[in-house]
Order: structure tokens, then sequence, then C-alpha cells
């Protein structure tokens, strides 16, 4: 069995043992849920009603950023449950057994997509009972929560990186709220970027988030046609720029996190 083979076939492995975890504790999903929709209904009911957007709904212009924030959110079960593995001596038990050393990042990163499969599907639902709509065709609708995965699952080998550098579950909430914080609020997840201060705006401009909100947004549809094309270059070809990142995000972050892996100790 060549190394590529064996990698898959170990990852699937440790993938399925996440995924079995996940079934036995079903309240982790319904509180990773609950987060999105009260931001749904606090933003289309509360905030929504003092926010305009030219020539669309807020509440159309809102769901793809919530969509952009809640596979961000997603992504950090990757960190979390491999500074849990860490805590429990449970990556040393891995690194006993014949198997690639990539397999366990792989299946954790992997196992991961289902939590963000099925935020979509509810944060959709929820979308459509306050008024979201997608008004492009079924191909964009479906790139557009294919790219959603991709950035996620490309986000998710970042925090795999801290994951493994972090001492504790409890530290590692509070260090990757750090780096999600400014990533889904300097952006134009909830408001117009060329609203934002004017030393905030190219922050936003150039905000990796920014990009998949805006390919959402092109994608399913949700913006005026009418409106000139932001200035920005991530915000003209989003959807080339959200490719762009993720790759980035791949070839830089994979093999730091395999390369941590394999250092790390359990605590």
């Amino acid at each position: 069995m060549n190394a590529v083979t064996m990698a898959v076939t170990d990852g699937a492995t440790i993938a399925k043992r996440n995924l079995i975890k996940i079934k036995r504790v079903p309240d982790l999903i319904v509180f990773t849920l609950l987060s999105p929709i009260m931001f749904v209904l606090v933003f289309a009911f509360i905030f929504g009603s003092a926010i305009e957007i030219p020539g669309m709904s807020y509440r159309e212009f809102l769901i793809a950023g919530i969509f952009a924030q809640t596979v961000i959110f997603g992504s950090t079960w990757t960190g979390l449950g491999l500074a849990e593995d860490m805590q429990k001596g449970i990556i040393d038990r891995f690194r006993t057994l014949p198997m690639a050393p990539s397999a366990v990042l792989i299946g954790r990163t992997s196992s991961d997509i289902a939590i963000n499969v099925i935020s979509l599907v509810v944060m959709s639902l929820t979308g459509l009972l306050v008024g979201w709509r997608i008004r492009s065709s079924f191909f964009e609708a479906l790139l557009g929560f294919v790219l959603l995965l991709l950035f996620a699952y490309a986000l998710s080998w970042l925090m795999a990186v801290i994951g493994l550098w972090i001492r504790t579950p409890e530290v590692f909430n509070n260090a990757s709220f750090i780096v999600i914080f400014p990533l889904t609020f300097i952006a134009n997840t909830f408001v117009q970027s060329s609203d934002l201060p004017s030393f905030l705006k190219p922050v936003a401009e150039w905000n990796p988030v920014s990009a998949i909100t805006q390919a959402s947004r092109v994608l399913f549809g949700n913006v005026n046609p009418a409106l000139p094309p932001p200035d920005a270059w991530p915000l003209q070809h989003p959807v080339i720029a959200t490719l762009a990142w993720s790759a980035i995000m791949l070839i830089v972050f994979v093999p730091l996190a395999i390369n941590r892996y394999k250092k790390a100790v359990s605590r």
C-alpha cells in the first residue's frame, strides 16, 4: 500500500470515529446550530430595521454573511477535537499505530465537513423562513455551497495548527475566538465594506471572509446588478479570490499541521 492510499484509508477510519462521536453526543450539534440561528433572528429582526442595502432586502444580504460565519465557526471543531485528543493522550496512542502521520488530520478535517453540511442545511431553512431566497440557477447555488465548504475545510487546517499548539480545549476556544472575531466582523458579512470607517475599509475588502461572503451573494443571486461593482479586486472577482485564499491556506497550513502533529506531546 503506497503512502497516499494509506493516508486516505487511515483518514477514512479516523473520520468514521469522529462521526460516531458526534452521533453519540448529539447536543454538540444542537448547541452549534443555535448560535447562527440566533444571529439570523437578531440581525434580521432587530438590527435589520436600521441597516439599509440599496435595491435589495437586508435579509437577503445578511444570509450569505451568516453562512460564512457559520462554516468558519464550524471549522473550529477541528482544532477543538485535536486539543481534546491531546489532553486525553489519544494522539500519543494514534502515533503508536502503523498509520500515516497525516491520517489523523485528514480524518479530523474531513469529518468536520459533516458538521458544516448540517449547519448549512439548517441555516438555509432558517433563511427561507425569514425571507431569504436563491435567485440564481441551481448549479450556481450548488457552487456557492461547495465554495463555502471548501473555504471552511481550508480554514480547518489553520485551526488544526492552533489546536496542536494549545494546551487545553478551554484555551483553544479563547485563542480561536481571537482569530475568528476580527475575521468575521471586519468584513462585509453584516454591512457593506464601503460603509466601514476609511481605515478599516481596505482591511475588509482584502479579508478572505469578505471574498467568500461576496462569492456566496453572487452565486445565490443576492446582489443588486444595478449597483457599480466594488473597487477592490477580491470583491470584483470573489469566486477566484476565494479559490485563491483556500489554496493558499491549504498550501501553508497542511504541511505545518502535519509537522506539528509529529512533534506534539500530549499533556
